[in-house]
């Protein structure tokens, strides 16, 4: 992953140098480990940032004390998540994260599906597959 956020760093200095405000970013991916100087760089320059895909559900676990069922959940990158919320909160940056899901009882056609929400989180047996 060295090599591909060596060359994420770089797309998004270009855009982010001198960038018309305000600034939204959108990211995902499963891991939060893999993004954190990402994310902490990204901090002091935009505005506003989405969090979505698999590293949601981490964000969730530790910022809302949601329950995230069998959802993918990075243990590495929970350990970071207060400071990138303390950090966020101090900049004035607002962490957007979502609040319905599209869950399922196994990944695959044969799964049984469901919808749930941040305020009924996601029941044990159950992974969180997209946003609803």
């Amino acid at each position: 992953s060295g090599g591909l956020m060596s060359k994420e760093l770089d797309a998004f200095a270009k855009v982010l140098d001198s960038p018309a405000k305000p600034v939204l970013a959108i990211l995902g991916g499963a891991k939060v480990s893999d993004k954190i100087q990402l994310i902490m760089n990204m901090l002091n320059k935009v505005d506003k940032i989405i969090i979505g895909g698999g590293m949601a559900y981490t964000f969730l676990k530790i910022h809302n004390k949601m329950e995230i069922g069998t959802s993918l959940y990075d243990e590495e990158g929970a350990k970071i998540v207060p400071e990138i919320i303390e950090k966020a909160k101090a900049l004035g940056v607002e962490i957007i994260l979502p609040v319905d899901f599209v869950i399922s009882s196994k990944f695959g056609e044969d799964g049984e599906i469901k919808d749930a929400t941040i305020e009924t989180g996601i029941p044990a047996g159950f992974m969180g597959l997209d946003c609803g």
